[in-house]
């Protein structure tokens, strides 16, 4: 069952706030991306590109947990275990010109290499908790 994004945890992640994005690699060990973060209020959405290992990652085991860290106070984060439940081009360029202007205030992401395909990711999340912030 989905664990509502609600409250501070949802303040947090809409805020110009970035994500880590914790995967297990081929391996087995874990890897961490640092991304750009939104929510639609159901599920976190991050955005990568093809040929990224944390992508891959998720497609391979979509298992993750997300730590998004309050830039004006690093004590207080929002922690999301979930899993990804699409990875997907549709409408991924769209969410990078999206989270391009919530970071850089550019209306679109310019940064985009040639023939590079950007990825939405949606993350179900399973348990959200809101840490420090006092």
């Amino acid at each position: 069952m989905a664990d509502a994004i609600e409250g501070r945890a949802r303040e947090l992640i809409e805020a110009k706030n970035f994500c880590h994005v914790a995967t297990n690699g081929k391996d087995g060990r874990p890897d961490t991306a640092v991304v750009w973060v939104s929510t639609d209020g159901q599920d976190v959405l991050l955005n990568g590109a093809e040929g990224r290992t944390w992508p891959a990652n998720l497609r391979r085991d979509p298992r993750t947990k997300l730590t998004i860290v309050n830039l004006q106070n690093p004590y207080e984060y929002v922690a999301v275990e979930g899993d990804a439940v699409e990875v997907t081009p549709e409408g991924a360029d769209e969410h990078i010109d999206f989270l391009a202007k919530k970071y850089l205030d550019h209306d679109s992401y310019k940064f985009k290499a040639p023939g590079e395909i950007r990825l939405l990711v949606r993350v179900r999340p399973l348990r959200t908790s809101v840490w420090g912030g006092g």
